[in-house]
């Protein structure tokens, strides 16, 4: 897959794409079945993605608490097995967003990128003041010579699929929910930073990174799947993680911290793809060290259950 970032300066061989336009935060069900349409609305053309770096909500409200269910890289792996040719990765700026709608079809769909086609959900907005709508998209591609579909919104079994609603699903400690909507585990991805190694001292090691860009799930211990993916020891592993913010050891920044079953090696610098299949508990604070380590033995074994029988 080719990433391509600026729409002003687009070589010819990266023209002509059937492309599905949205922030894809997480690429959920509702997003597969855009990029499907794009796919089959011009089969013969490469097929693309339209999207944003960083995420406009991001740009307008800065200092807001993290929401994004993956980072930009998360999200150009998983389009990249969904078999996107082209991701079209725009820098939102102050630029692009002061486009009208009119300006953002011609100068940037149909001048800048040429684009053959683009596919967006039926509640998309574009433009200036998100002034634009797909029925104006669709007026706009006949008058610049591109074609426009809009994909119906998807329901899932409890109502709309969505990245909020996907993001509410992980606040309620619900994985399975929201992996209903993803179409895949939800999973948090990164590399593996230094910790305190109070795990090994426990006897439970554990892969510590980061969620500080993330959305943050409920905080407490769930059965994951994980997958290294670079490295020595690259393969998939069963085992439990621990998010939030420890509260037996003190104030403490939130992570995720995940013990790997059967695993000896150092994972320290290596990418992990951690998956949340079940919640198993709240964090706590326990009288002793004895009463953690105990309830760490009995987390592993619920989780090691959990997980052999997907």
């Amino acid at each position: 897959m080719q990433i391509i970032r600026d729409y002003q300066f687009v070589t010819p061989e990266d023209r002509g794409a059937s492309v599905a336009i949205g922030n894809f935060d997480g690429v959920h069900l509702g997003h597969q079945s855009v990029i499907d349409l794009a796919r089959k609305a011009a089969p013969d053309a490469p097929l693309g993605i339209l999207t944003f770096e960083p995420h406009p909500r991001e740009y307008f409200a800065p200092d807001a608490p993290p929401f994004r269910l993956a980072s930009a890289e998360t999200r150009a792996h998983r389009l990249d097995k969904l078999g996107v040719d082209k991701l079209y990765e725009l820098p939102f700026n102050i630029a692009l967003s002061s486009l009208t709608p009119e300006e953002f079809a011609r100068d940037v769909i149909a001048e800048g990128l040429g684009l053959a086609h683009v596919v967006v959900g039926a509640d998309f907005c574009f433009g200036k003041g998100r002034k634009g709508t797909a029925e104006d998209l669709v007026a706009f591609g006949q008058e610049f010579g591109f074609g426009v579909t809009i994909a119906p919104l998807v329901q899932g079994g409890d109502g709309q699929v969505s990245s909020t609603s996907i993001r509410q699903a992980l606040s309620d400690g619900r994985p399975r929910d929201a992996a209903n909507m993803l179409g895949h585990w939800h999973r948090i991805d990164g590399p593996v930073i230094g910790g305190e190694q109070r795990g090994r001292e426990l006897g439970f090691p554990t892969a510590n990174m980061s969620i500080d860009d993330l959305h943050q799930p409920k905080y407490g211990v769930y059965a994951v799947l994980v997958d290294v993916l670079d490295g020595p020891h690259q393969g998939s592993y069963h085992g439990a993680a621990s998010i939030g913010t420890r509260p037996m050891f003190g104030e403490n920044k939130a992570n995720i911290e995940t013990y790997l079953f059967e695993f000896s090696g150092d994972l320290y610098g290596h990418t992990l793809s951690v998956g949340l299949v079940d919640y198993l508990r709240p964090e706590l604070k326990f009288d002793s060290l004895d009463a953690l380590i105990s309830q760490m033995g009995a987390d592993c074994d619920q989780a090691r259950q959990i997980l052999s029988a997907l």
